[in-house]
Parts: structure tokens; sequence; C-alpha cells
């Protein structure tokens, strides 16, 4: 149980996801429009939790894609979609302050 518990909100081993960018992974903001505007991490792709599986277009499925949001909940959500969707390499990169910080280290 604790196992499935971790593997659902992405936790595990330390994901490098600086390496991840620049090897061209993608970041999809899953927060709404409106906290999406207040801040978010510079490259970033906004489709809110809700419009997600109807905008997939917008997401390049060849390509790693790291999910974020406020705190690492509706990420962990759309990880869990997109993977459910046949996407082979998402990660949950948990809320966007914290993955802002750790992309700038």
């Amino acid at each position: 149980m604790f196992t499935a518990l971790k593997k659902i909100l992405g936790l595990g081993p330390p994901v490098d996801y600086k390496n991840l960018i620049e090897n061209g992974a993608q970041i999809i903001d899953v927060r709404t429009r409106g906290e999406y505007a207040s801040g978010h991490i510079i490259g970033s792709v906004n489709i809110p939790l809700n419009e997600l599986q109807a905008n997939l277009k917008k997401i390049n499925l060849e390509k790693a894609v790291i999910t974020c949001c406020a705190s690492g909940v509706r990420s962990a959500s759309a990880k869990a979609m997109l993977q459910g969707m046949g996407v082979k390499q998402v990660y949950n990169g948990g809320g966007w302050m914290s993955l802002n910080s750790k992309l700038s280290q």
C-alpha cells in the first residue's frame, strides 16, 4: 500500500529535473489559469488539470513530460492521467516553486 502511494505521489529515487530539461523535457503546469498568471516556471505550458485530456495536442508525447502544480497533488493526478493515456516518460515535479528551485541550482 505504501509503495503504491509513493508511486502515485511521485516519491522515490531522486529525479534530475535539470538534466531532463536539458534533454528536451517539457513542463506542464496543471494549475488554473489564474494561479499560473500569478507566477510560473518560464517556458512551462499551462494546461489546467480538468482540460488536460482535451489538450494533449499541446504536448509532445515523444519527449519527457514534467508535471507541476501548487503542492504536487494535482501534478500527481496529471502524471497518472498521462500514463493512463500511454505517455511513457512522465515525472511529477511537485509544486512549481520547489521545481523551479531545483532547476535553478
